[in-house]
């Protein structure tokens, strides 16, 4: 079930690809954008965390991003570690927070993304985001919510495709308020 506006977000506790254990409860009282992933080798995905980390410093002072992906931790940390994010990227192998979140998957979103953004999937894949070892579902479409310093999602966009996203300028506006 999607989640909307207004709702308590549930607290993650997750592995993070520095070793660590992440937990939201350690970031309570400060914004942020909770973005929920495909799999690790997914170059829409690394494209999108690319982004993430190259505009970080648009954002607001406090806010900071979780990004969760469908994949192990260890070939998580293949695929991503490499982006040096100043955020943490955490591993959902079993997808208990996928379920609590209400991620969505979808065989025509994953076709409709790979038509509808061959460009950005060429792109991804010039860039060296070569999807050749899948570990966690391909049909699996990317979420992002944006969450307030109270704990509640002021924003929950479900991407309609395996490449859609929550527009950076929307994520930057609410970082900045």
């Amino acid at each position: 079930m999607r989640l909307t506006p207004g709702t308590k977000i549930t607290n993650i506790c997750l592995p993070a690809i520095d070793s660590s254990v992440f937990k939201t409860e350690n970031i309570k009282g400060q914004p942020f954008m909770l973005s929920f992933l495909r799999f690790a080798s997914c170059p829409f995905c690394n494209l999108r965390i690319n982004e993430l980390v190259r505009r970080f410093d648009e954002f607001g002072n406090e806010f900071t991003i979780i990004a969760v992906f469908d994949s192990p931790l260890d070939n998580l940390i293949r695929h991503t570690e490499g982006h040096k994010a100043p955020f943490p990227i955490l591993a959902d192998e079993k997808n208990k927070y996928y379920k609590a979140y209400g991620i969505e998957q979808s065989f025509l979103g994953m076709i409709k993304g790979m038509i509808l953004r061959m460009p950005t999937l060429l792109k991804g894949m010039t860039k060296g985001y070569l999807p050749f070892i899948i570990k966690g579902s391909m049909m699996t479409m990317p979420a992002d919510f944006l969450v307030d310093r109270e704990g509640i999602i002021q924003d929950a966009y479900y991407g309609r495709d395996e490449g859609d996203h929550l527009p950076f300028d929307a994520v930057k506006d609410f970082s900045l308020k």
